[in-house]
């Protein structure tokens, strides 16, 4: 709760006493209505409550011995915080349920909407579903690249090369991925480690310092991944781009690319054109499609039938 106060530069109304840090386990919030009115049958203790202008008004409405019962019987649920908005004064006997109860009450100077709207979406991503994959996430024209492969086979290496070009990076060794919505990955590096590398022969090195702020960045979607594979002649790699292939990262599948890694390849330019070729299926335009069209292959009409910006 420290952090979400720090954030939203929250007013400490009332801290009980050994309840400095409140642990927030749910990333759903709640305004609560009929629960004021005594409707308490699916209330969620675990879920911060917001008190707007509405809830304030409402309680301030009933009667004395009325008000008592009503916030009596709400504070007994032992919610782990209420926040006020809109620095709305905060009634005498909500403060005595409080006490009696030991809940801590926060108080905001935003309209609740606008602070709903913000703490949703932080307990979105400090809450999300979260795994550490062994790889590197770089930046590239505006593209989350995830590098995956075996150690030694150049992911750090292909991620300094891309800095050098001006691309960014965000995370080498150890990627921190949360899954912040159904369709949405977002990755970052641990924070003891960011923006440092390993390469090997040379040792560790700080893009930030190197580089400069322009070469690192804190966090980035997952767009494409990108499995580095040490080059096999008996495997048969992709060459026309047709098929489309995904690798599931908590529930998500990600579109994946396989590329084969032999001595004389420049790393760095194909995964340059791999997330300008992305970009381009994701507003509709598929090179192989066009060219198979061109060489009559594939039938227009049925070209036309796919959506390649789903891709």
């Amino acid at each position: 709760m420290s952090k979400l106060a720090g954030n939203f530069n929250l007013e400490v109304v009332y801290q009980p006493e050994g309840k400095e840090e409140i642990l927030i386990h749910s990333a759903e919030v709640n305004r609560p209505g009929l629960e004021l009115a005594g409707y308490l049958d699916f209330f969620d203790e675990t879920r911060i409550q917001i008190m707007g202008k509405i809830e304030i008004s409402y309680i301030e409405k009933l009667g004395t011995e009325q008000r008592t019962a009503c916030l009596d019987k709400f504070f007994a649920r032992r919610p782990p915080v209420v926040i006020v908005s809109r620095s709305l004064e905060i009634p005498v006997e909500m403060m005595e349920a409080a006490k009696k109860y030991s809940v801590s009450i926060y108080r905001t100077a935003d309209g609740t909407s606008e602070f709903l709207s913000g703490l949703i979406s932080l307990l979105n991503v400090e809450l999300a579903p979260r795994i550490t994959r062994h790889g590197v996430l770089v930046e590239v024209y505006g593209e989350g690249l995830l590098l995956l492969g075996e150690s030694g086979i150049g992911k750090s290496e292909t991620a300094i090369e891309l800095v050098k070009r001006g691309h960014r990076l965000i995370a080498d060794d150890a990627v921190e991925i949360r899954r912040v919505s159904n369709r949405t990955l977002v990755g970052s590096s641990p924070e003891n480690i960011r923006h440092f590398l390993e390469m090997r022969g040379i040792g560790i090195i700080n893009a930030r310092r190197l580089f400069g702020m322009g070469a690192v960045k804190m966090t980035e979607k997952i767009d494409t991944v990108i499995h580095l594979e040490l080059w096999d002649q008996s495997k048969v790699y992709d060459r026309m781009g047709m098929e489309n292939s995904y690798t599931e990262i908590l529930g998500i599948q990600v579109p994946s690319l396989t590329i084969p890694v032999k001595p004389g390849r420049n790393l760095a330019i194909i995964i340059e054109v791999a997330a300008m070729n992305n970009r381009q299926k994701k507003m509709g335009y598929n090179a192989a499609q066009e060219l198979l069209t061109k060489l009559g292959m594939m039938d227009e009409s049925e070209s036309n039938g796919i959506d390649w910006a789903k891709y």
